[in-house]
This record gives structure tokens, C-alpha cells and sequence, in this order.
């Protein structure tokens, strides 16, 4: 099909990561609307990919292992996306995950009152659509296309070097 070069194919996830972040940011801050927790939990492989991309651009080193750990980070990526949607369509039941809330923060009975009394935003409640497809199902498409990207560039690096 095609053949990028490596950096190409580094730079390409470091910009798709960084879009995919501040556009999550952007939704939550900018616009109102607040994620669940297996929502932020998806944000966790983009923040993993752009601290790697960018030490490997520092430092140049186990270029080959960068690309097979970014591999590990977007298999991770798709299946939370896959489950995520699965509780989104009412195909799996929501789990301890989507209700959990940071308590290390609430250091008295007041302060725990009021995280009671605040809404949490469920795990299958879809706040943000684009083009009719939820951040969930664009997100699978994304870590999709990115994990066949670098294990195409993975499987041909010595070519593409």
C-alpha cells in the first residue's frame, strides 16, 4: 500500500496524539462537557505516546522498542475504547470503573457531602456526539489506524529506517 518513514510515521502519532488531547480538552473545558471516567482513562495513551515520541526525538535511542511499546499503548487504547462502547450500547454492564472518584482528596465530612452531592457522569450516557459518532467509537477508529500504522512501520523498520 504505502510505506512511511519512520520519523514520518512517529510524527504523524505525535500530531494525531496531541489533536486527540487538546480536542478532549477543548470538549470538557471549552464546550461543558464532562467526561466519564473510562473517558479520561482513554486519554491515557495519547499523554503516554507524546512523552515517548518526544524522548525519542531527544534522544534517538531504542527507536525500534518506542514503536513496539507504542504498539502495547494503542492495543490497550482499542480494547478500553471497544469495552467503553460496549457500555455505551448496553452490551456489557457499566463496572466499578465509571463510578469510582478520586477520595484521597476529601479530607473531611463536609467535603465528602458535597462529592455526594455532586453528578457523575455515567460510563454509557453519550454527552458529545461528531457526525453522529460518539468520542468512543472515533477514538476506536483512531487507535485502530494508528496501532496498523506502527506495526506496518514496526514489521518494516529496517527498510524504512
Amino acid at each position: 500500500m504505502f510505506n512511511l518513514k519512520v520519523n514520518s510515521t512517529l510524527n504523524l502519532v505525535l500530531i494525531l496524539s496531541l489533536i486527540a488531547i487538546i480536542s478532549a480538552y477543548f470538549i470538557e473545558y471549552a464546550l461543558g462537557h464532562q467526561p466519564c471516567n473510562l473517558c479520561l482513562i482513554e486519554r491515557i495513551p495519547y499523554v503516554l505516546s507524546i512523552i515517548l515520541i518526544v524522548f525519542n526525538n531527544i534522544f534517538k535511542k531504542d527507536e525500534k522498542f518506542i514503536i513496539l511499546l507504542l504498539i502495547l499503548i494503542f492495543v490497550f487504547s482499542f480494547l478500553i475504547s471497544i469495552y467503553h462502547f460496549g457500555i455505551e450500547q448496553g452490551f456489557f454492564e457499566e463496572s466499578s470503573v465509571c463510578g469510582l472518584k478520586n477520595g484521597a482528596s476529601i479530607i473531611s465530612k463536609d467535603e465528602l457531602l458535597k462529592s455526594l452531592s455532586q453528578r457523575t457522569v455515567s460510563c454509557k450516557d453519550v454527552t458529545f456526539m461528531i457526525f453522529g459518532l460518539s468520542l468512543t467509537s472515533i477514538n476506536i477508529l483512531i487507535s485502530l489506524i494508528i496501532t496498523y500504522l506502527l506495526i506496518k512501520t514496526y514489521n518494516s523498520y529496517e527498510k524504512n529506517k
